[in-house]
This record gives structure tokens, sequence and C-alpha cells, in this order.
């Protein structure tokens, strides 16, 4: 049985998920890793690979789906999930079995960083709906660069270079686990196509008394958002998945009128800022945030 089964979803252009596998290769995989490419009906096919499972899928299940898919055939004591826009560091695979091992049972994930070395923040706390107000008022977008804004969207900000902590959840862009521990907890619930699976995954997980573990000693590079669609969508999709996980853990039952409210003191905002600058399009942004908030409403 492989010690580590590393698990990439696929979906959209293969250069990233191509330019992944040759970097692992280039490290050298040990010969108790095996790697499951999870291809989700993507309309480019990932071609074969030497050395590299690929599992297509019929239909495009989102995220969670592509995930399960891959775990159902995968083999090893451990499951590592990456998204295919990540760059790792030196002896990435063996650091993380490393890791794993010292933590025992948990989820762990390294800290990951954009191009520019800057914090994804991968640590967050359970989200409240006080986090995603403070996240859809515009007016504090300025402040996005303080840790200030950071904690008060729900990052953990302990979360850091070189630091082990203990957070919330952790995010799923470069995760690690025990098998076991994810058929334990019936993997992650398709019903999220993208965004919010990984939280409701930990929050089970916590009640099943595992550990989320950040490692801030291993650093990875994220690119972000190569399978996720353009930008209105992927907003759809994080305000959809938001309202399907409130309602599955009784979170936040009034956070569409909070949005709403919020929306509404974004469009006074915008009120004021149209005096200086003619291209802000209050009425339109206004109606453009009540559209994503309907939508979202629906999928509860």
């Amino acid at each position: 049985m492989p010690l580590l089964s590393v698990i990439i979803p696929f979906y959209g252009d293969p250069t990233d998920t191509l330019a992944l596998l040759a970097e692992l290769e280039s490290q050298g995989i040990p010969d108790s890793v095996e790697i499951i490419v999870s291809d989700d009906c993507s309309p480019i096919s990932f071609p074969s690979h030497q050395g590299v499972k690929v599992v297509r899928r019929s239909s495009n299940g989102g995220f969670g789906s592509n995930v399960n898919t891959a775990v159902a055939v995968a083999r090893g004591e451990w499951v590592l999930i990456l998204n295919s826009d990540l760059t790792p560091p030196e002896n990435f695979l063996v650091r993380m079995i490393q890791a794993a091992q010292e933590e025992g049972t948990a989820l762990l994930s390294p800290h990951i960083v954009d191009h520019r070395g800057e914090s994804q923040w991968v640590g967050r706390k359970f989200p409240l709906t006080r986090h995603h107000i403070w996240e859809w008022f515009t007016p504090v977008a300025r402040f996005r660069s303080t840790v200030f804004w950071h904690a008060m969207v729900g990052h953990d900000v302990t979360c850091v270079s070189g630091k082990r902590a203990e957070p919330d959840w952790l995010m799923g862009a470069c995760m690690m686990l025990r098998r076991q521990d994810f058929n334990a907890v019936g993997g992650m619930d398709e019903r999220f196509f993208m965004n919010s699976e990984e939280i409701d995954l930990q929050r089970r997980l916590a009640e099943r008394g595992t550990k989320r573990v950040f490692r801030g000693d291993i650093v990875v590079e994220h690119l972000g958002g190569g399978s996720s669609g353009a930008s209105a969508q992927r907003r759809q999709w994080v305000l959809d998945s938001r309202f399907i996980y409130n309602a599955k853990w009784g979170e936040g039952q009034h956070l569409a009128l909070a949005l709403r409210m919020t929306s509404y003191a974004n469009f006074f905002f915008n009120m004021i800022r149209v005096i200086r600058n003619k291209a802000v399009t209050p009425r339109a942004g206004l109606r453009e945030e009540l559209a994503f908030i309907k939508r979202a409403e629906h999928k509860k």
C-alpha cells in the first residue's frame, strides 16, 4: 500500500497540472507515493501521463465531487489534495509526509503564499454572518492589506510563516489527511460545487476530534483561481456555497437580509463617491449585488 496518494483535481487547461507534475517529478517521487489526476469531465481532457493514474468523470460535479472520485480509487494511508496551480518547495512530498507523521491524526496544510510572497491566509475561523458582512461591505475594501481587515473576515492571523497553529479550518488548496478520516465523515458534501466544501469537511472532522494543523515551516506558492471561471462566476459560486453551508449548519439564518442591508449601505456610499467619480455606477452595482444574493438564496 502506498504511504501517500497525491490527488490533483483537474478541469480546464492541462498546462498548470503538467507543470506541477513536472516539478514533483524533478524532486523525485518516492516509491511509496501514487499520483492521481481526477478529470472532472473537462472540455480539454487531461492527457495520459506516465506514472500517473488518470480518473475520468462522466459529468462535471465540481471540486468536492472530483476529490471524492479520486479518493475512492486511492490506496494511500494519507491523501494529499493539491490544486493544480501550486508551485511546491524543494523536497515537498517528503516534508509533507514527515509533517503528517509528526502530527498524527490531523488534517494539515502548509503556509500558502501568492507569487509576490504575500500570505493567502490559509488558517481561518469557522464562518459567521459578521465575517460575510465585513467582506461584502465595499467601503472597507481599501483596508484589505491590513491585519485588522483579515481578522474581521475570519482569517486566523496567528497562521504565519514559520509558525505552527491549530485554526478552525484550513484552505483546501493544499491539505493532507488520513484517508480513513476522510472516509469516516463521508468525504466531501457534493452539494457544494465550488468553495466551502473544505470548511464543511473540516467541521465534521472537528466534531470527530480530528485536529486541523497549520504548518508554517513549509511554504507553497499558489496562483489561485485557475479553474474557477470568470470573476462574476466565482463570486456567485462563493455566495452560493455560503448559503448552502449556513443552511446545513444553522449559522446565520438571516444572511440574506444582512447582505441586502449591506448592499444598500454600499449603494449610499457609492452615491457619495459618484460626486467625485462619474465612472461609479451606484444603481448598477446595487442591482448586481442584489441579483447575486437572490440567486444564492435558492441554493439552500
